[in-house]
């Protein structure tokens, strides 16, 4: 049986929940191939549909090249895999905007059949992190479309991994296969860590920073364009994510600030968002961390160290934006996102603040734990908690240090046994989790507000009335950043039910199909439940509002109690197959 039910919020109750001021910048590179990319998207959407979208079942034709995909006949899907939406950013175009592909001048057919390599690999700064080399020429996306299909509904999926590392190599068939084939599926990878997010004046001056969400909106544009010729309806267009796919979907939501309307996407799924600190494209941090990529490349001591890095070897430059990256606070990446005056042109929790947006529908997602993986597990007293805290957050006087231990007590030890709380009665999650306990738990909760939970009221906050907003949590123990993936895409833990399983696809599926994330009553009760039939809150799921702050908590019941051993080398009791 599952549990979904409502609690309320108070956006004050969060110390970290906090906005900051902005800036403008100058115009540079980004703002040539944004102008272009609007022009373009404008000038498509005034076309019929049916102009450009000529093909045959399996192959389509991009005008700048043909590609065959395949037809699965278990999923009843047809399948594109590796299809190039842009030209490799390698040499002159690393750091630039990226291009559209250059024409397939021999006029031949692709196999649409495996995945595009993924992008060069940058984890977190965390002990044992590996370092796993991938390919510049990385710019694929994957379709993944109903046999048959005509205007059928988008959902565009932009991978998590903190701007660093991951890919779009997962399988759609079970999100769409659990909701009856309704849409079509655009997955997508754009660059990460230095070659995506590498930042100073002067890669701005003469080049593009954000390089990676350039990418990303390039592939919504292509979406425009091509998603007809799968069976897709442009008009149609749903923006999801987890993590930083989540923050993606924010910053597409705060782009050209807000001005560009449902021009690339009508509405958005962020899991999740993350939001690390969002500094100028010049300011110290993303400086630092670019004179230290370029030291660690061979190319510091150069008269034109820009055009050094872009002549090194593709090696060189992964090992040295590894490299990089370690060298960060536990759990942190060096790259990431930052205020460019042209596509970001504010800080997020500001402009979030003014409700200057894109799209027109959000849901909206945390975890009830999201903090573990990036907090270092030795937090065992309250001074590991201050120095982790001076540490993490370095402008902080003592006085606001103090302030935010204040807020956020904890009636447990740091020896205290783990174990996962229901959140009702007893001690809570604020207390204690599979994950932690006292200063420890401290330091995961005030981690998860201020990179997760935080963004996500914001974000809900900026598409109320005349927008719309829907805002859940997934409460699952362990509820541990990512735990929620599976259950979108599969395949499924032993610790997410079947019918938990297919509720949680259909709230995405609805919100993607129907503009609303409500599920059937039997839907969020569990067909196997005695109380199939009972009112549930997530059959007419209210939208979010600043005076009535409500979201939907995701959880389930029952199960077989096993042991799960965490990877700090914890063994605590998980719930295996749940109703």
């Amino acid at each position: 049986m599952k549990s979904f039910g409502f609690f309320a919020l108070s956006l004050a109750s969060l110390p970290l929940c906090s906005g900051a001021p902005s800036f403008a910048r100058d115009e540079d590179a980004a703002s040539t191939f944004l102008s272009g990319l609007i022009a373009s998207t404008q000038a498509i959407k005034k076309r019929s549909p049916n102009a450009s979208c000529q093909q045959s079942a399996l192959t389509v034709d991009l005008g700048y090249a043909k590609y065959e995909g395949y037809s699965n006949a278990t999923s009843g899907l047809n399948i594109w895999k590796g299809i190039r939406y842009a030209a490799p950013p390698t040499g002159a175009l690393r750091w630039q905007p990226p291009q559209p592909p250059s024409p397939d001048i021999s006029n031949g057919t692709t196999p649409a059949t495996e995945f595009g390599p993924f992008c060069p690999q940058n984890y977190p700064a965390v002990p044992g992190a590996p370092f796993i080399p991938g390919s510049e020429d990385c710019l694929f996306l994957n379709v993944y479309a109903p046999a048959g299909a005509k205007d059928l509904p988008v959902m565009f999926w932009i991978h998590g991994g903190g701007y660093g590392f991951g890919d779009g190599r997962r399988d759609m068939s079970e999100i769409l296969n659990a909701n009856d084939n309704g849409f079509v599926v655009v997955s997508i990878q754009y660059r990460l860590g230095a070659f995506g997010f590498l930042s100073s004046a002067d890669v701005k001056s003469r080049g593009a920073v954000n390089a990676g969400l350039l990418d990303q909106a390039l592939a919504l544009a292509w979406v425009q364009k091509h998603a007809c010729k799968f069976g897709g309806d442009r008009k149609r267009i749903t923006i999801t994510g987890e993590s930083a796919g989540a923050g993606s979907v924010m910053y597409h939501a705060l782009a050209a600030d807000g001005s560009l309307g449902s021009l690339f996407f009508t509405n958005g799924i962020a899991a999740s968002p993350y939001l690390p600190f969002q500094y100028g494209f010049d300011a110290d941090f993303p400086t630092q961390r670019y004179q230290s990529f370029a030291e660690k490349a061979g190319c510091s001591s150069e008269a034109d160290v820009l055009e050094c890095l872009r002549g090194k070897d593709s090696m060189v430059l992964q090992e040295a934006s590894a490299n990089t990256t370690a060298e960060q606070t536990y759990g942190r990446w060096a790259f990431s996102p930052v205020t460019d005056g042209v596509y970001i042109k504010s800080l997020a929790s500001e402009q979030l603040t003014q409700k200057k947006v894109n799209g027109e529908r959000l849901l909206v997602g945390n975890n009830a734990n999201e903090g573990p993986l990036f907090v270092p597990p030795n937090i065992a007293s309250n001074s590991d908690l201050t120095a982790w805290l001076k540490l993490s957050f370095p402008n902080l006087s003592e006085a606001q240090i103090d302030d935010i231990v204040a807020k956020n007590p904890t009636k447990t030890g740091a020896n205290d046994t783990r174990f996962g709380t229901n959140g009702l009665t007893g001690l809570t999650a604020l207390d204690i989790s599979q994950a932690g306990a006292g200063p420890l738990q401290q330091a995961i909760n005030i981690y998860a507000e201020q990179t997760f939970v935080c963004p996500s009221y914001w974000l809900s906050s900026a598409f109320t009335d005349p927008k719309s907003a829907w805002h859940y949590q997934y409460s699952v123990p362990f509820a541990w950043h990512t735990s929620d993936v599976p259950a979108y895409f599969g395949p499924a833990t032993p610790n997410q039910g079947s019918e938990f399983i297919l509720a949680f696809r259909k709230i995405w599926g609805n919100f993607v199909t129907k503009n609303d994330p409500s599920i059937s009553n039997e839907e969020a009760n569990g067909a196997s439940s005695a109380e199939a039939s009972a009112m549930n809150g997530a059959s007419q799921w209210p939208v979010w509002r600043e005076t009535e702050l409500k979201q939907l908590n995701l959880n389930q019941t029952g199960g077989v109690p096993y042991q799960f051993t965490t990877q700090w080398g914890v063994t605590v009791t998980q719930f295996q197959a749940p109703g």
